[in-house]
């Protein structure tokens, strides 16, 4: 997969960037260069491989340090809320920006 300058521009414009014509090919470049990486990395024989919990388990035994999933701050979404233009069943309302 690699992207065109029109994909770039349709992006930018997407997300409201405004890219002069060497950022939108410094993007490009960048973007299609990671699509490479991905297609590279795709490329490898993963078949009997098991999964890392972390990239050092292979070498060594990793213990993971994992905080406690407890709630440690008060539930203040109301305070939080009260600033937004439209909330609805505790949700932001934002404009539909997909097309």
């Amino acid at each position: 997969m690699s992207l065109t300058s029109a994909d770039i521009a349709r992006i930018a414009s997407l997300a409201r960037l405004e890219l002069a014509p060497d950022e939108s090919e410094r993007m490009l470049g960048q973007i299609n260069g990671f699509f490479e990486l991905v297609e590279r990395m795709r490329a490898v024989d993963t078949a009997g491989v098991e999964p890392l919990s972390h990239p050092v388990a292979a070498i060594q035994d990793v213990t993971l340090r994992l905080a406690e999933d407890v709630a440690s701050e008060p539930n203040r979404r109301e305070l939080n809320q009260r600033s937004a233009p439209a909330v609805e069943n505790g949700l932001f309302l934002v404009p539909k920006v997909i097309e």
